[in-house]
């Protein structure tokens, strides 16, 4: 068996992504984000942390969380949100007949893929590049022309608090995103 191993920093911002089993589009039902949001301020109010980005694609979800001083636990905090927002659903995507023993095994549905990729935060730079790649998914993934178009994203908060203008990405009425990447940060070419 693989030996996965996380970076627990106390206190730190992480870079989360969370993927539907499969890929499938759980989240093209506007429904269904609000189940994750209900799940998510669940979690929120047992182990408190911050959700300082986010974005909600039909088939994945972009976090960065800040944890609590002293406090490292972000997979407790992700393995029960995928709980409480699967037990939301209320039996509408049920274990298939099809799913690998290992899965049965593990009492898994089929909502989520097993695991979830983790990024721990280095530095400001890091977090800006990752902060921006987060807003700027659902134009990577074709699914609008720009960031300020996508409902289930946190980069309105964003541009209201200054940290972005209105058209910052924005491919609308001609205009060109010129972006480059840093890692698995998006950087601005100014």
């Amino acid at each position: 068996m693989p030996d996965y191993r996380r970076a627990y920093i106390p206190g730190g911002a992480i870079f989360l992504t969370l993927v539907t089993f499969n890929r499938r589009p759980v989240f093209a039902e506007a429904d269904n984000v609000k189940r994750l949001r209900q799940a998510a301020a669940a979690v929120k109010a047992e182990m408190p942390f911050d959700i300082t980005a986010a974005v909600v694609l039909p088939d994945h979800i972009h976090f960065v969380w800040t944890l609590p001083q002293g406090d490292d636990d972000y997979s407790k905090r992700v393995g029960r949100l995928k709980v409480l927002f699967t037990r939301s659903l209320k039996g509408s995507c049920a274990l298939p007949q099809d799913v690998c023993i290992s899965r049965q095994r593990q009492r898994e549905s089929d909502v989520w893929q097993r695991r979830f990729w983790e990024h721990t935060i280095r530095d400001e730079a890091d977090w800006v590049g990752h902060i921006n790649y987060l807003h700027y998914n659902p134009v990577k993934h074709g699914l609008v022309k720009c960031p300020h178009q996508w409902e289930f994203s946190s980069f309105q908060r964003f541009v209201r608090d200054g940290f972005y203008r209105e058209d910052w990405g924005c491919q609308c009425e001609g205009n060109e995103a010129a972006f480059k990447f840093e890692g698995e940060g998006l950087m601005a070419v100014e």
